[in-house]
């Protein structure tokens, strides 16, 4: 069985930092984008940060290139989005998931097998 689990949400000011985990397990496919996407009451969903597996290069949307960094522990099944200089325009639920593509990942509406998704974890940034 497949699970997905967030950790690391919270409530910062302006220009604060934070740390979102994900630690999937059970998931049995060799290649895959892993990542996170966002969404905000009221908005549409959005793609922030995918890597493959394999080592290729992450992709970030456009607004957070340069304050969010994602990275992989591949000996723990567990992914992470160092968030820096948080703005309140990023506040929204976060959601760690795994999907054939980053596309699909970022953009949603996949229903291959191997589309997976965490239930979330809230990011508050207050001015």
């Amino acid at each position: 069985q497949v699970q997905v689990e967030e950790s690391g949400g919270g409530s910062v000011q302006t220009g604060g930092s934070l740390t979102l985990s994900c630690l999937i397990s059970g998931y049995t496919y060799s290649r895959y984008c892993m990542g996170w996407f966002r969404q905000a009451p009221g908005k549409e969903r959005e793609g922030v940060a995918g890597i493959y597996t394999g080592g290729r290069r992450p992709y970030y949307h456009e607004s957070v290139k340069g304050r969010f960094t994602i990275s992989k522990d591949s000996a723990k099944n567990t992914l992470y989005l160092q968030m820096d200089n948080l703005k309140p325009e990023d506040t929204a639920m976060y959601y760690c998931a795994a999907d054939r593509d980053c596309e699909s990942l970022f953009y949603g509406g996949s229903e291959a097998p191997e589309s997976i998704r965490g239930q979330g974890t809230q990011v508050t940034v207050s001015s």
